[in-house]
């Protein structure tokens, strides 16, 4: 099954957003064993991120055998389709280990390579984002609401956000540094959850690098879902992860590539 029938895949998306929720739910704020996945620096992973996907995991057996799936902790599972669903179990581990709430879980359903829909859930707090070609959409504790980002177009009146100050070196961190002095506010570590933001009118643009597909797939439509913009530093495809940056609107967007794009990959 190569097509997609958006009612039908929020429904599985919701499905899996809920089964992540209570696989996590044991483990946020309990003393946990922290396994390190690299061998130089630090890439946590917890029980809380494997029983998180091996949950999404089992519904979508259940719900779209048929489709396949790119996860953190399990990698790929192949078929001969276009449809894939990515995942990330918990965005943001280093958050769920200090116990702070910006953590999220990360769904996406791509067709042919491109996200079409995404889903960024914060399961403590009880926030849910969803975003597909033409619309968003926030769920909360009794509230339901459309999304819409801010009307921000000058950077100078822009809240920016990045998830850490030490992302970036050389070129890249010249290059956002000379967009951080130009804005209005810049608020540091809430990894996918800035990206939610910015797709409730919050914050207008987000800058980072380093990020992954599973990083990235999610959080696209649903900022374009609410009507801002994602692309790489030179203003490409964004969807295969790396320089990224999101933006309220196209003038924000392109005063914000005008100091990025010297240090793009």
């Amino acid at each position: 099954m190569s097509d997609i029938d958006f009612q039908t895949d929020l429904t599985i998306a919701h499905a899996m957003a809920d089964a992540a929720r209570a696989a996590i739910a044991p483990y946020f704020r309990t003393p946990l064993s922290v396994d390190n996945k690299l061998p130089t620096g630090f890439d946590p992973v917890t029980i809380a991120d494997r029983a998180s996907e091996m949950a999404m995991r089992e519904v979508l057996a259940r719900l779209a055998p048929d489709d396949g799936i790119l996860g953190e902790e399990f990698g790929t599972k192949s078929t001969s389709g276009e449809r894939r669903w990515v995942l990330d179990p918990i965005d943001g581990t280093r958050a769920f280990i200090a116990g702070l709430p910006s953590w999220t879980v990360l769904v996406a359903l791509e067709v042919g390579g491109r996200p079409q829909l995404g889903l960024i859930d914060q399961p403590h707090i009880g926030e849910r984002f969803t975003g597909w070609p033409g619309g968003a959409r926030f769920d909360g504790e009794g509230e339901q609401r459309a999304l819409q980002v801010s009307s921000c177009q000058r950077l100078d009146q822009a809240i920016l956000a990045t998830t850490d100050p030490y992302l970036f070196a050389g070129a890249e961190q010249s290059a956002f540094t000379a967009v951080r002095e130009r804005v209005r506010l810049c608020r540091y570590g809430f990894d996918a959850y800035a990206y939610a933001m910015l797709a409730a009118g919050g914050i207008d643009l987000v800058i980072e690098s380093g990020l992954q597909i599973y990083d990235v797939q999610a959080f696209i439509p649903v900022v374009t879902g609410a009507g801002g913009v994602v692309t790489n530093w030179s203003g490409g495809d964004p969807s295969g992860g790396g320089q990224v940056v999101a933006a309220a609107s196209a003038d924000l967007l392109e005063q914000a590539l005008e100091h990025l794009a010297s240090a793009a990959a």
